[in-house]
């Protein structure tokens, strides 16, 4: 996996909303992702690894959120929990 270093100057936009906050928050990261991305490897299945990664941080968050509860988590992601234990096994999760 690729580690991207991103400017410390992204983390501090000011925006109205958590919402807008977020959004604004995964555009720059992913432009500077794709930068970086760019430099050192080919565009080989970029949309797969960002989902990749974007997951895995996304299900680890709302695992440790839920201590654990598979069942609140795959609630909380609005997902079934069998797709969850599937994306957890795929994640090196559990």
């Amino acid at each position: 996996m690729t580690q991207v270093a991103y400017s410390p100057n992204t983390f501090e936009a000011s925006v109205p909303s958590n919402e807008e906050q977020l959004s604004y928050l995964i555009k720059e990261l992913t432009t500077q992702y794709l930068e970086q991305y760019h430099q050192h490897q080919t565009p080989d299945n970029i949309h797969r690894r960002i989902i990749d990664e974007i997951e895995s941080s996304l299900f680890a968050s709302t695992m440790k959120f839920t201590f654990g509860n598979q069942s609140k988590a795959a609630q909380y992601l609005g997902i079934n929990r069998a797709t969850l234990r599937t994306k957890l096994k795929r994640h090196q999760l559990m």
